[in-house]
């Protein structure tokens, strides 16, 4: 089979179907961590076979050859770890302790880049995947569902990397759709992400972070971007406080064909303790930092933020019960100072963190009044899964030249979906060129400046900036009133007619 015989939908569909072995006795934000592994370890294990046959028809029978060759390779597969191994074992007795063997070989011979990866996804956990009989019957089925030779992954029949992270963001996506509130905390829908991506404009040569990374769309959508024209002249960043989507962020950049390690995506609680420093009392920076965190975090270590050690919340301390403004505080002070470095900040925001008073107001107005507060873009409800609420983008920049923050309403141009709307490719293009083109807009766009924000006490609400209001039709009375009084003559003539139906059945 050829490469151009590959095709991206059957190749989605094979491994979607894959999911029935534990589909309806597994939460899909548990399972997607089993099917989501065995991807990753059935696609280096491909990789490897592909790399160690095109060595041997080169140098025969020479294995220590080989095996120096083998050593240049972007991972290193243990023998007796991978995938193929597995599989001629899967009536094994001890086989989720098998494939948690092979894992940890794994990431011992990948410390820089798989340490810890494999860690928290447990394939011999009774409470995850049923006692000994049932757990391996499931294990079983899994390793047989990747068996299909429609799953040879190998380069030279596939072509394209883009394929396997393709397929990688399409379980995702299938499974944040199915995860319910649990959804957001790990993926952000790939319009908004390209969306974000675009309005943020990463260039070849910068260092990009998303402090809350998930599973890394995000990402990839700004890296992709840099990497255009130029190779992959940029630096990726990120922190994700849950350790299994942690490791899902570092197999997506790996199969997206990434190259960062563990010192790149740090597993860590970026609010509490943030990892990516320069030294103890120095954050490291970035020209482009953006995120789609999660929405009002609840207990996210308000306690702690007068004494911290990075001096983040020198605007003031957010409400405990809502860390918007904590991650926003945290996003700006990781940007570049140094003018020449065009330090810029896209967060995705719940619409409360524009006008909410008290803590948040005070932080929010000295934002506007240190001139850091760009756009203001609101998006369509229920994008996201787990929320049906609007959201909206708040666009951050050092050295801004003039104080006009610009207002997108772009709430009311989407298509709706039978559970999520979406972002329309039209919908997103027209956000990006009036973003770049600072313009009013009728009912779309307005450019405020410092001042008419300040008279409205840096609410920023976007209506109170962009009206939408659509006049009505003017009501001609005398119309109505004639359809009325012809209503009732009809009624009349009815009601009539239905009493002499009753008479005569002597009703």
């Amino acid at each position: 089979m050829t490469p151009t015989s590959i095709n991206q939908d059957e190749i989605n569909g094979i491994l979607w179907k894959a999911c029935d072995t534990f589909r309806g006795t597994i939460d899909p934000s548990e399972y997607k961590n089993y099917i989501l592994v065995m991807l990753f370890l059935k696609y280096i294990s491909d990789v490897w076979r592909d790399h160690y046959a095109q060595l041997q028809a080169k140098y025969g029978d020479d294995e220590a050859r080989i095996h120096r060759q083998l050593r240049y390779e972007r991972f290193v597969l243990p023998a007796g770890a991978d995938y193929y191994t597995l599989y001629n074992q899967r009536n094994e007795a001890n086989l989720g302790e098998l494939i948690n063997e092979a894992l940890e070989a794994i990431e011992d011979a990948n410390k820089e880049k798989l340490e810890n990866v494999f860690r928290n996804i447990d394939f011999n956990s009774e409470a995850a995947l049923g006692r000994t009989r049932q757990r391996n019957a499931r294990l079983k089925n899994l390793l047989e569902d990747f068996h299909d030779p429609r799953l040879d992954l190998r380069p030279s029949r596939i072509g394209s990397l883009d394929i396997i992270g393709n397929a990688y963001e399409y379980l995702i996506g299938k499974f944040a759709s199915g995860a319910g509130k649990k959804a957001g905390e790990f993926y952000t829908p790939p319009e908004v992400s390209l969306l974000l991506a675009e309005l943020l404009d990463p260039q070849p040569g910068d260092r990009i972070c998303d402090p809350a990374c998930g599973s890394g769309s995000l990402l990839i959508k700004c890296a992709n971007r840099a990497a255009t024209g130029n190779g992959a002249n940029y630096a990726v960043y990120g922190m994700e406080a849950n350790g299994a989507t942690w490791a899902l962020c570092m197999m997506n950049m790996f199969l997206h064909n990434i190259n960062v390690t563990t010192d790149n995506i740090k597993w860590t609680d970026t609010l509490k303790e943030p990892t990516l420093t320069e030294d103890s009392q120095s954050l490291m920076r970035f020209n482009v930092v953006v995120a789609n965190p999660p929405f009002s975090l609840d207990k996210w270590g308000a306690e702690n933020a007068a004494n911290d050690r990075f001096n983040r919340f020198h605007r003031g301390t957010p409400p405990t019960s809502k860390g918007d403004y904590a991650f926003l505080s945290h996003m700006i002070e990781t940007t570049y100072l140094d003018p020449t470095q065009n330090g810029r900040v896209g967060v995705v925001v719940p619409h409360g963190v524009l006008f909410r008073g008290g803590a948040e107001g005070k932080i929010r107005q000295q934002l506007i009044e240190e001139n850091l507060l760009d756009a203001v873009i609101g998006l369509p409800a229920n994008l996201f899964f787990g929320t049906g609420i609007p959201a909206a983008i708040l666009i951050f920049k050092r050295n801004r030249r003039d104080d006009g923050v610009l207002f997108i309403d772009a709430s009311n141009e989407f298509e709706q979906g039978t559970t999520q709307n979406v972002l329309r490719d039209k919908d997103r293009q027209r956000i990006v060129a009036t973003y770049q083109q600072r313009e009013f807009v009728d009912k779309y766009a307005y450019v405020a400046d410092r001042a008419e924000i300040a008279e409205n006490d840096y609410n920023l609400n976007i209506p109170r900036y962009v009206d939408t209001f659509e006049e009505e039709e003017l009501v001609d009375l005398t119309a109505v009133n004639e359809d009325i009084a012809g209503l009732r003559a009809k009624l009349n003539v009815t009601q009539e007619q239905m009493e002499k139906y009753l008479q005569e059945l002597g009703l």
